[in-house]
């Protein structure tokens, strides 16, 4: 009897440790890392299609006092736009991000402190350089296996403005 009864606890520890139910959040980290490295890329190479593909379906973002969803195909034009306006300078972390996990690993979020500089025409067509220290909270969901963007947060200042 005693056997049988070490036999079922030794099963189910060894059930309840499988490898399903680990989560390598050292190894989750560098995949939400590569993500977040590949916007730097997406920002200087102007790839509207690899950035909007790092969102889901249900992105919701919030910024300048506004919660608001589109659609990829919306998010696409947004960013073509966006990026053919201008030329980017500098788009690089202030600091590291912080990565967060959720419990059971299939949530995260990273908290970013990034400097943008860029370069634009104005109406005139003087070029005209900016510098804008930004902040966010982006909150990844896995689906599939696979990181996606869900919401972010988002807040800036002129570089120019700070203490």
């Amino acid at each position: 009897m005693k056997t049988v009864l070490l036999f079922i606890l030794i099963f189910t520890i060894t059930i309840s440790c499988s490898k399903k139910g680990v989560i390598d959040i050292s190894k989750e980290r560098e995949k939400i890392l590569e993500l977040h490295n590949a916007q730097r890329d997406y920002h200087f190479n102007k790839d509207s299609n690899a950035f909007a593909n790092q969102f889901s379906d249900n992105f919701i973002g919030i910024g300048n006092g506004v919660i608001s969803s589109s659609t990829k195909e919306e998010r696409i034009s947004r960013y073509n736009k966006y990026f053919s306006a201008v030329e980017f300078v500098k788009w690089d972390d202030a600091s590291e991000p912080i990565i967060r996990f959720s419990d059971d690993g299939s949530m995260a979020y990273t908290l970013v402190d990034k400097i943008v500089t860029l370069t634009y025409k104005d109406q005139k067509g003087n070029k005209i350089q900016e510098e804008t220290h930004f902040a966010w909270t982006a909150i990844y969901k896995k689906y599939n296996e696979e990181w996606k963007i869900d919401s972010v947060t988002s807040t800036q200042k002129p570089v120019d403005t700070e203490d």
